[in-house]
Formats: structure tokens, C-alpha cells, sequence
């Protein structure tokens, strides 16, 4: 698992103290091919861009898929400054939970090193081990997500593959960009922009409070985004673009979800009460 860093001069306190909320609070070329065949279905994803996409979330939770391998992105630029923290594990899309691997770039949470930090998402809540903060290493911390201004979509350093999925159902325009290649499956290349309010409107049960939350804490509520989907119409690939104004410099955060081993089994235990952190989380530590 590759963590990349890229500084500029005086910027790295800027996106560190970006990085520290949530998780960061501890812390595409086309190609076609030629021929008849091709060219028809071309047409076909043309005419029905808005659709395909706006259908990817059903598809995720639909027979024979289900679930799949997830490996995730985001990258943060402010002051100059870029950090990217990397995310893999896998996600059940009828359940709406999933666990995952999360690894910090060494100077994100403020220290040369950081032990991954285990996330389980849930309709709702997200769970995480090796929170930092005075956090006991033995203890869970619980987020509601709904809470959260942005949903979860940014705080926990990965985008819930389900919000992600789910978002694209707030598509508007949308275009046909083309064939393409993504990890040696054939897909289709979507460009957009999703509204988060229609999105939360539109959304399954389990994601629709969160993206709800989300709408009402972004002061843009218009999510770029490159949609890549494949013959069965399942989402292989997704890119958001999230932009932050609130208090000081503006902030660019891209999320990319890649999926892939479609079926997988999924097995996400929630921590007991017992084992859940309750005491205060100490502000301005990783």
C-alpha cells in the first residue's frame, strides 16, 4: 500500500490541520474501438447517460453483486499542500456496512508513523480502532454520521462506498465521455455533477440520513464526479471532487472508490457497548 505526500513550503501545517477531522481529524484516458456493435451501444450510453448512472446504486445492492472488494483515495490540497490517505477492504451494498483498512501518510496525524486505522461503516455510524486522541488502543470510537456535516462523505479519510454509489443518484447533466480501460475491465467513462439534495432524496433507507446531513452542511451542494461502469452497469470506479471554503484557504478533497471482486463475502461485527469509547477525545492530537 503506496502513502503519498507531496509538500510545498509553509503549506504543510495547513492541510495537517485539514487533515485532522475525522480520520483526518487524527490526522482516464478513453478508448474506443471501432465497429458497428460498438458504435450502437455508444449511442445507447449516450441517450441513457443520466439513467446508467443514476441506476448505479441499485445495481451495487442488486442479485449478484451484492458486495465487492474496495479500495479507496483521498487526496487533500490546501496551502500548496497535498495529502492522500488509501483505504482497501471489502463492502456489503444490501447490509450498508463494510470494513476497512485506513493508513495515514506519516506526517497527516502529526507523527513519523501511524498504525492503520481499522473503520467499520454502518447505516448511519461509522466505527473506529487506533483513533488517536487519547483514545485507548483497545477501544472503538463511534461517529453518528448523520451528525456529521458532511455526511461521512469526507470526515472518516474514505468515502462510505454506499454514499459514494448513492450520491451519483443526485446526477444532473450528465456526460458520455467514452470507453476505457479500468484495472482489465472494459467500462464506460461518465462525467457529471451531482446535487447532494436531490441525491438524499433519492437515496436507499440506510444512506439517505447521512446525505441528508451532508446537504445541509456543504456550502456547495454540487459534487463533480467521473463515473466508471461496465457492461452490467456496476460502478467500477468513481471519482468525487469536494470543495471546502468554511474558515480559511479553500479546500479541494478528491475521493476515488474502485471496486471489484463483485460477491465477495462480507462479515462486519459491530463492537459491544462495552468496548465503545466514551470518555472526551483530546483536541488538536492525532
Amino acid at each position: 500500500m503506496v502513502v503519498q505526500q507531496h509538500r510545498a513550503k509553509g503549506g504543510a501545517r495547513a492541510v495537517r490541520a485539514l487533515a485532522v477531522m475525522g480520520v483526518m481529524a487524527t490526522a482516464a484516458g478513453c478508448a474506443g474501438g471501432g465497429g458497428v456493435d460498438r458504435a450502437a451501444a455508444a449511442a445507447d450510453a449516450r441517450d441513457g447517460a443520466v439513467e446508467v448512472v443514476r441506476r448505479a446504486a441499485a445495481v451495487l445492492a442488486g442479485e449478484g453483486v451484492a458486495s465487492a472488494e474496495v479500495s479507496t483515495s483521498m487526496e487533500t490540497a490546501s496551502g500548496g499542500t497535498r495529502v492522500t490517505i488509501r483505504g482497501t477492504g471489502a463492502y456489503d451494498f444490501r447490509a450498508g456496512s463494510g470494513r476497512l483498512k485506513v493508513v495515514l501518510p506519516p506526517d497527516a496525524a502529526g507523527e513519523e508513523e501511524h498504525r492503520p486505522i481499522t473503520e467499520l461503516l454502518a447505516p448511519g455510524a461509522l466505527y473506529m480502532m487506533n483513533r488517536g486522541a487519547g483514545v485507548p488502543a483497545d477501544k472503538w470510537v463511534r461517529i453518528d454520521t448523520t451528525a456529521l456535516e458532511d455526511g461521512n462523505l469526507v470526515t472518516g479519510g474514505v468515502t462510505d462506498p454506499m454514499a459514494a454509489a448513492e450520491l451519483l443518484r443526485g446526477a444532473g447533466a450528465v456526460t458520455y465521455v467514452g470507453e476505457t480501460d479500468v484495472a482489465g475491465v472494459a467500462v464506460r467513462h461518465y462525467r457529471g455533477t451531482a446535487d447532494i439534495g436531490r441525491a438524499a432524496r433519492l437515496a436507499a433507507p440506510g444512506a439517505r440520513a447521512s446525505l441528508a446531513a451532508a446537504a445541509k452542511g456543504f456550502r456547495s451542494r454540487a459534487v463533480p464526479f467521473d463515473a466508471y461502469l461496465d457492461e452490467q452497469g456496476r460502478l467500477r470506479k468513481v471519482r468525487h471532487r469536494f470543495s471546502f471554503a468554511n474558515k480559511g484557504p479553500a479546500a479541494e478533497v478528491v475521493s476515488t472508490t474502485l471496486l471489484y471482486g463483485f460477491g465477495v463475502r462480507v462479515t462486519v461485527r459491530l463492537p459491544d457497548e462495552r468496548d465503545i469509547y466514551t470518555g472526551e477525545i483530546e483536541q488538536g492530537r492525532a
